[in-house]
């Protein structure tokens, strides 16, 4: 199974986007240029993550990029359906049922063993990711990560970081109850 290189892009850029102190916002510009990516590539990724409520895009001249809902909330599992999609990367043809030698339908009444089977795995695979969270990823590459990277990575979002409006703040505190 080959994921899309969106997938990747959209995980890193989460987890940036968790080292965001509260309010702020990261540009997707800056996101792109992190990374190594074309930013209107990037967009439609940030995009897709947003229409699936795991980032919010916040307007205007301090506006940007940030997580929609803690990392805890958040699982591998949400970021590549955001971005892949919710079909299975298996799609079944029912080529067994064309061809030189198909035969009548009444013939294939049991399921596709190979379909069930490449079902079954990507069940084990959703399941996998599912149970991994964007904090654990925060965790474990903060906890394992060369130094180095780690304090580049910090040293990165930090120099971004574009801080909450206090007109967005204020508009935000009004809308709460």
């Amino acid at each position: 199974m080959k994921l899309g290189d969106g997938v990747e892009a959209a995980i890193h850029c989460a987890a940036m986007l968790a080292g965001v102190e509260g309010d702020g916002t990261l540009p997707g510009n800056a996101m792109a240029e992190a990374f190594g990516q074309s930013p209107s590539y990037l967009l439609k990724h940030l995009k897709a993550l947003t229409g699936a409520k795991i980032l919010e895009s916040v307007p205007g001249p301090n506006g940007g990029y940030r997580l929609a809902r803690s990392a805890e909330q958040i699982t591998l599992l949400d970021i590549v359906l955001a971005v892949e999609g919710r079909e299975p990367a298996f799609r079944c043809g029912e080529i067994r049922q064309k061809g030189a030698y198909a035969l009548d339908a009444s013939a294939y009444v049991k399921p596709c063993g190979i379909n069930v089977a490449m079902l079954k795995a990507e069940r084990a695979y959703r399941t996998a990711l599912a149970e991994t969270r964007l904090s654990d990823i925060v965790a474990d590459f903060t906890a394992d990560a060369d130094p180095r990277v780690v304090a580049a990575s910090c040293a990165f979002v930090a120099q971004n970081q574009r801080p909450q409006s206090s007109k967005t703040r204020t508009i935000n505190e009004r809308k709460m109850p």
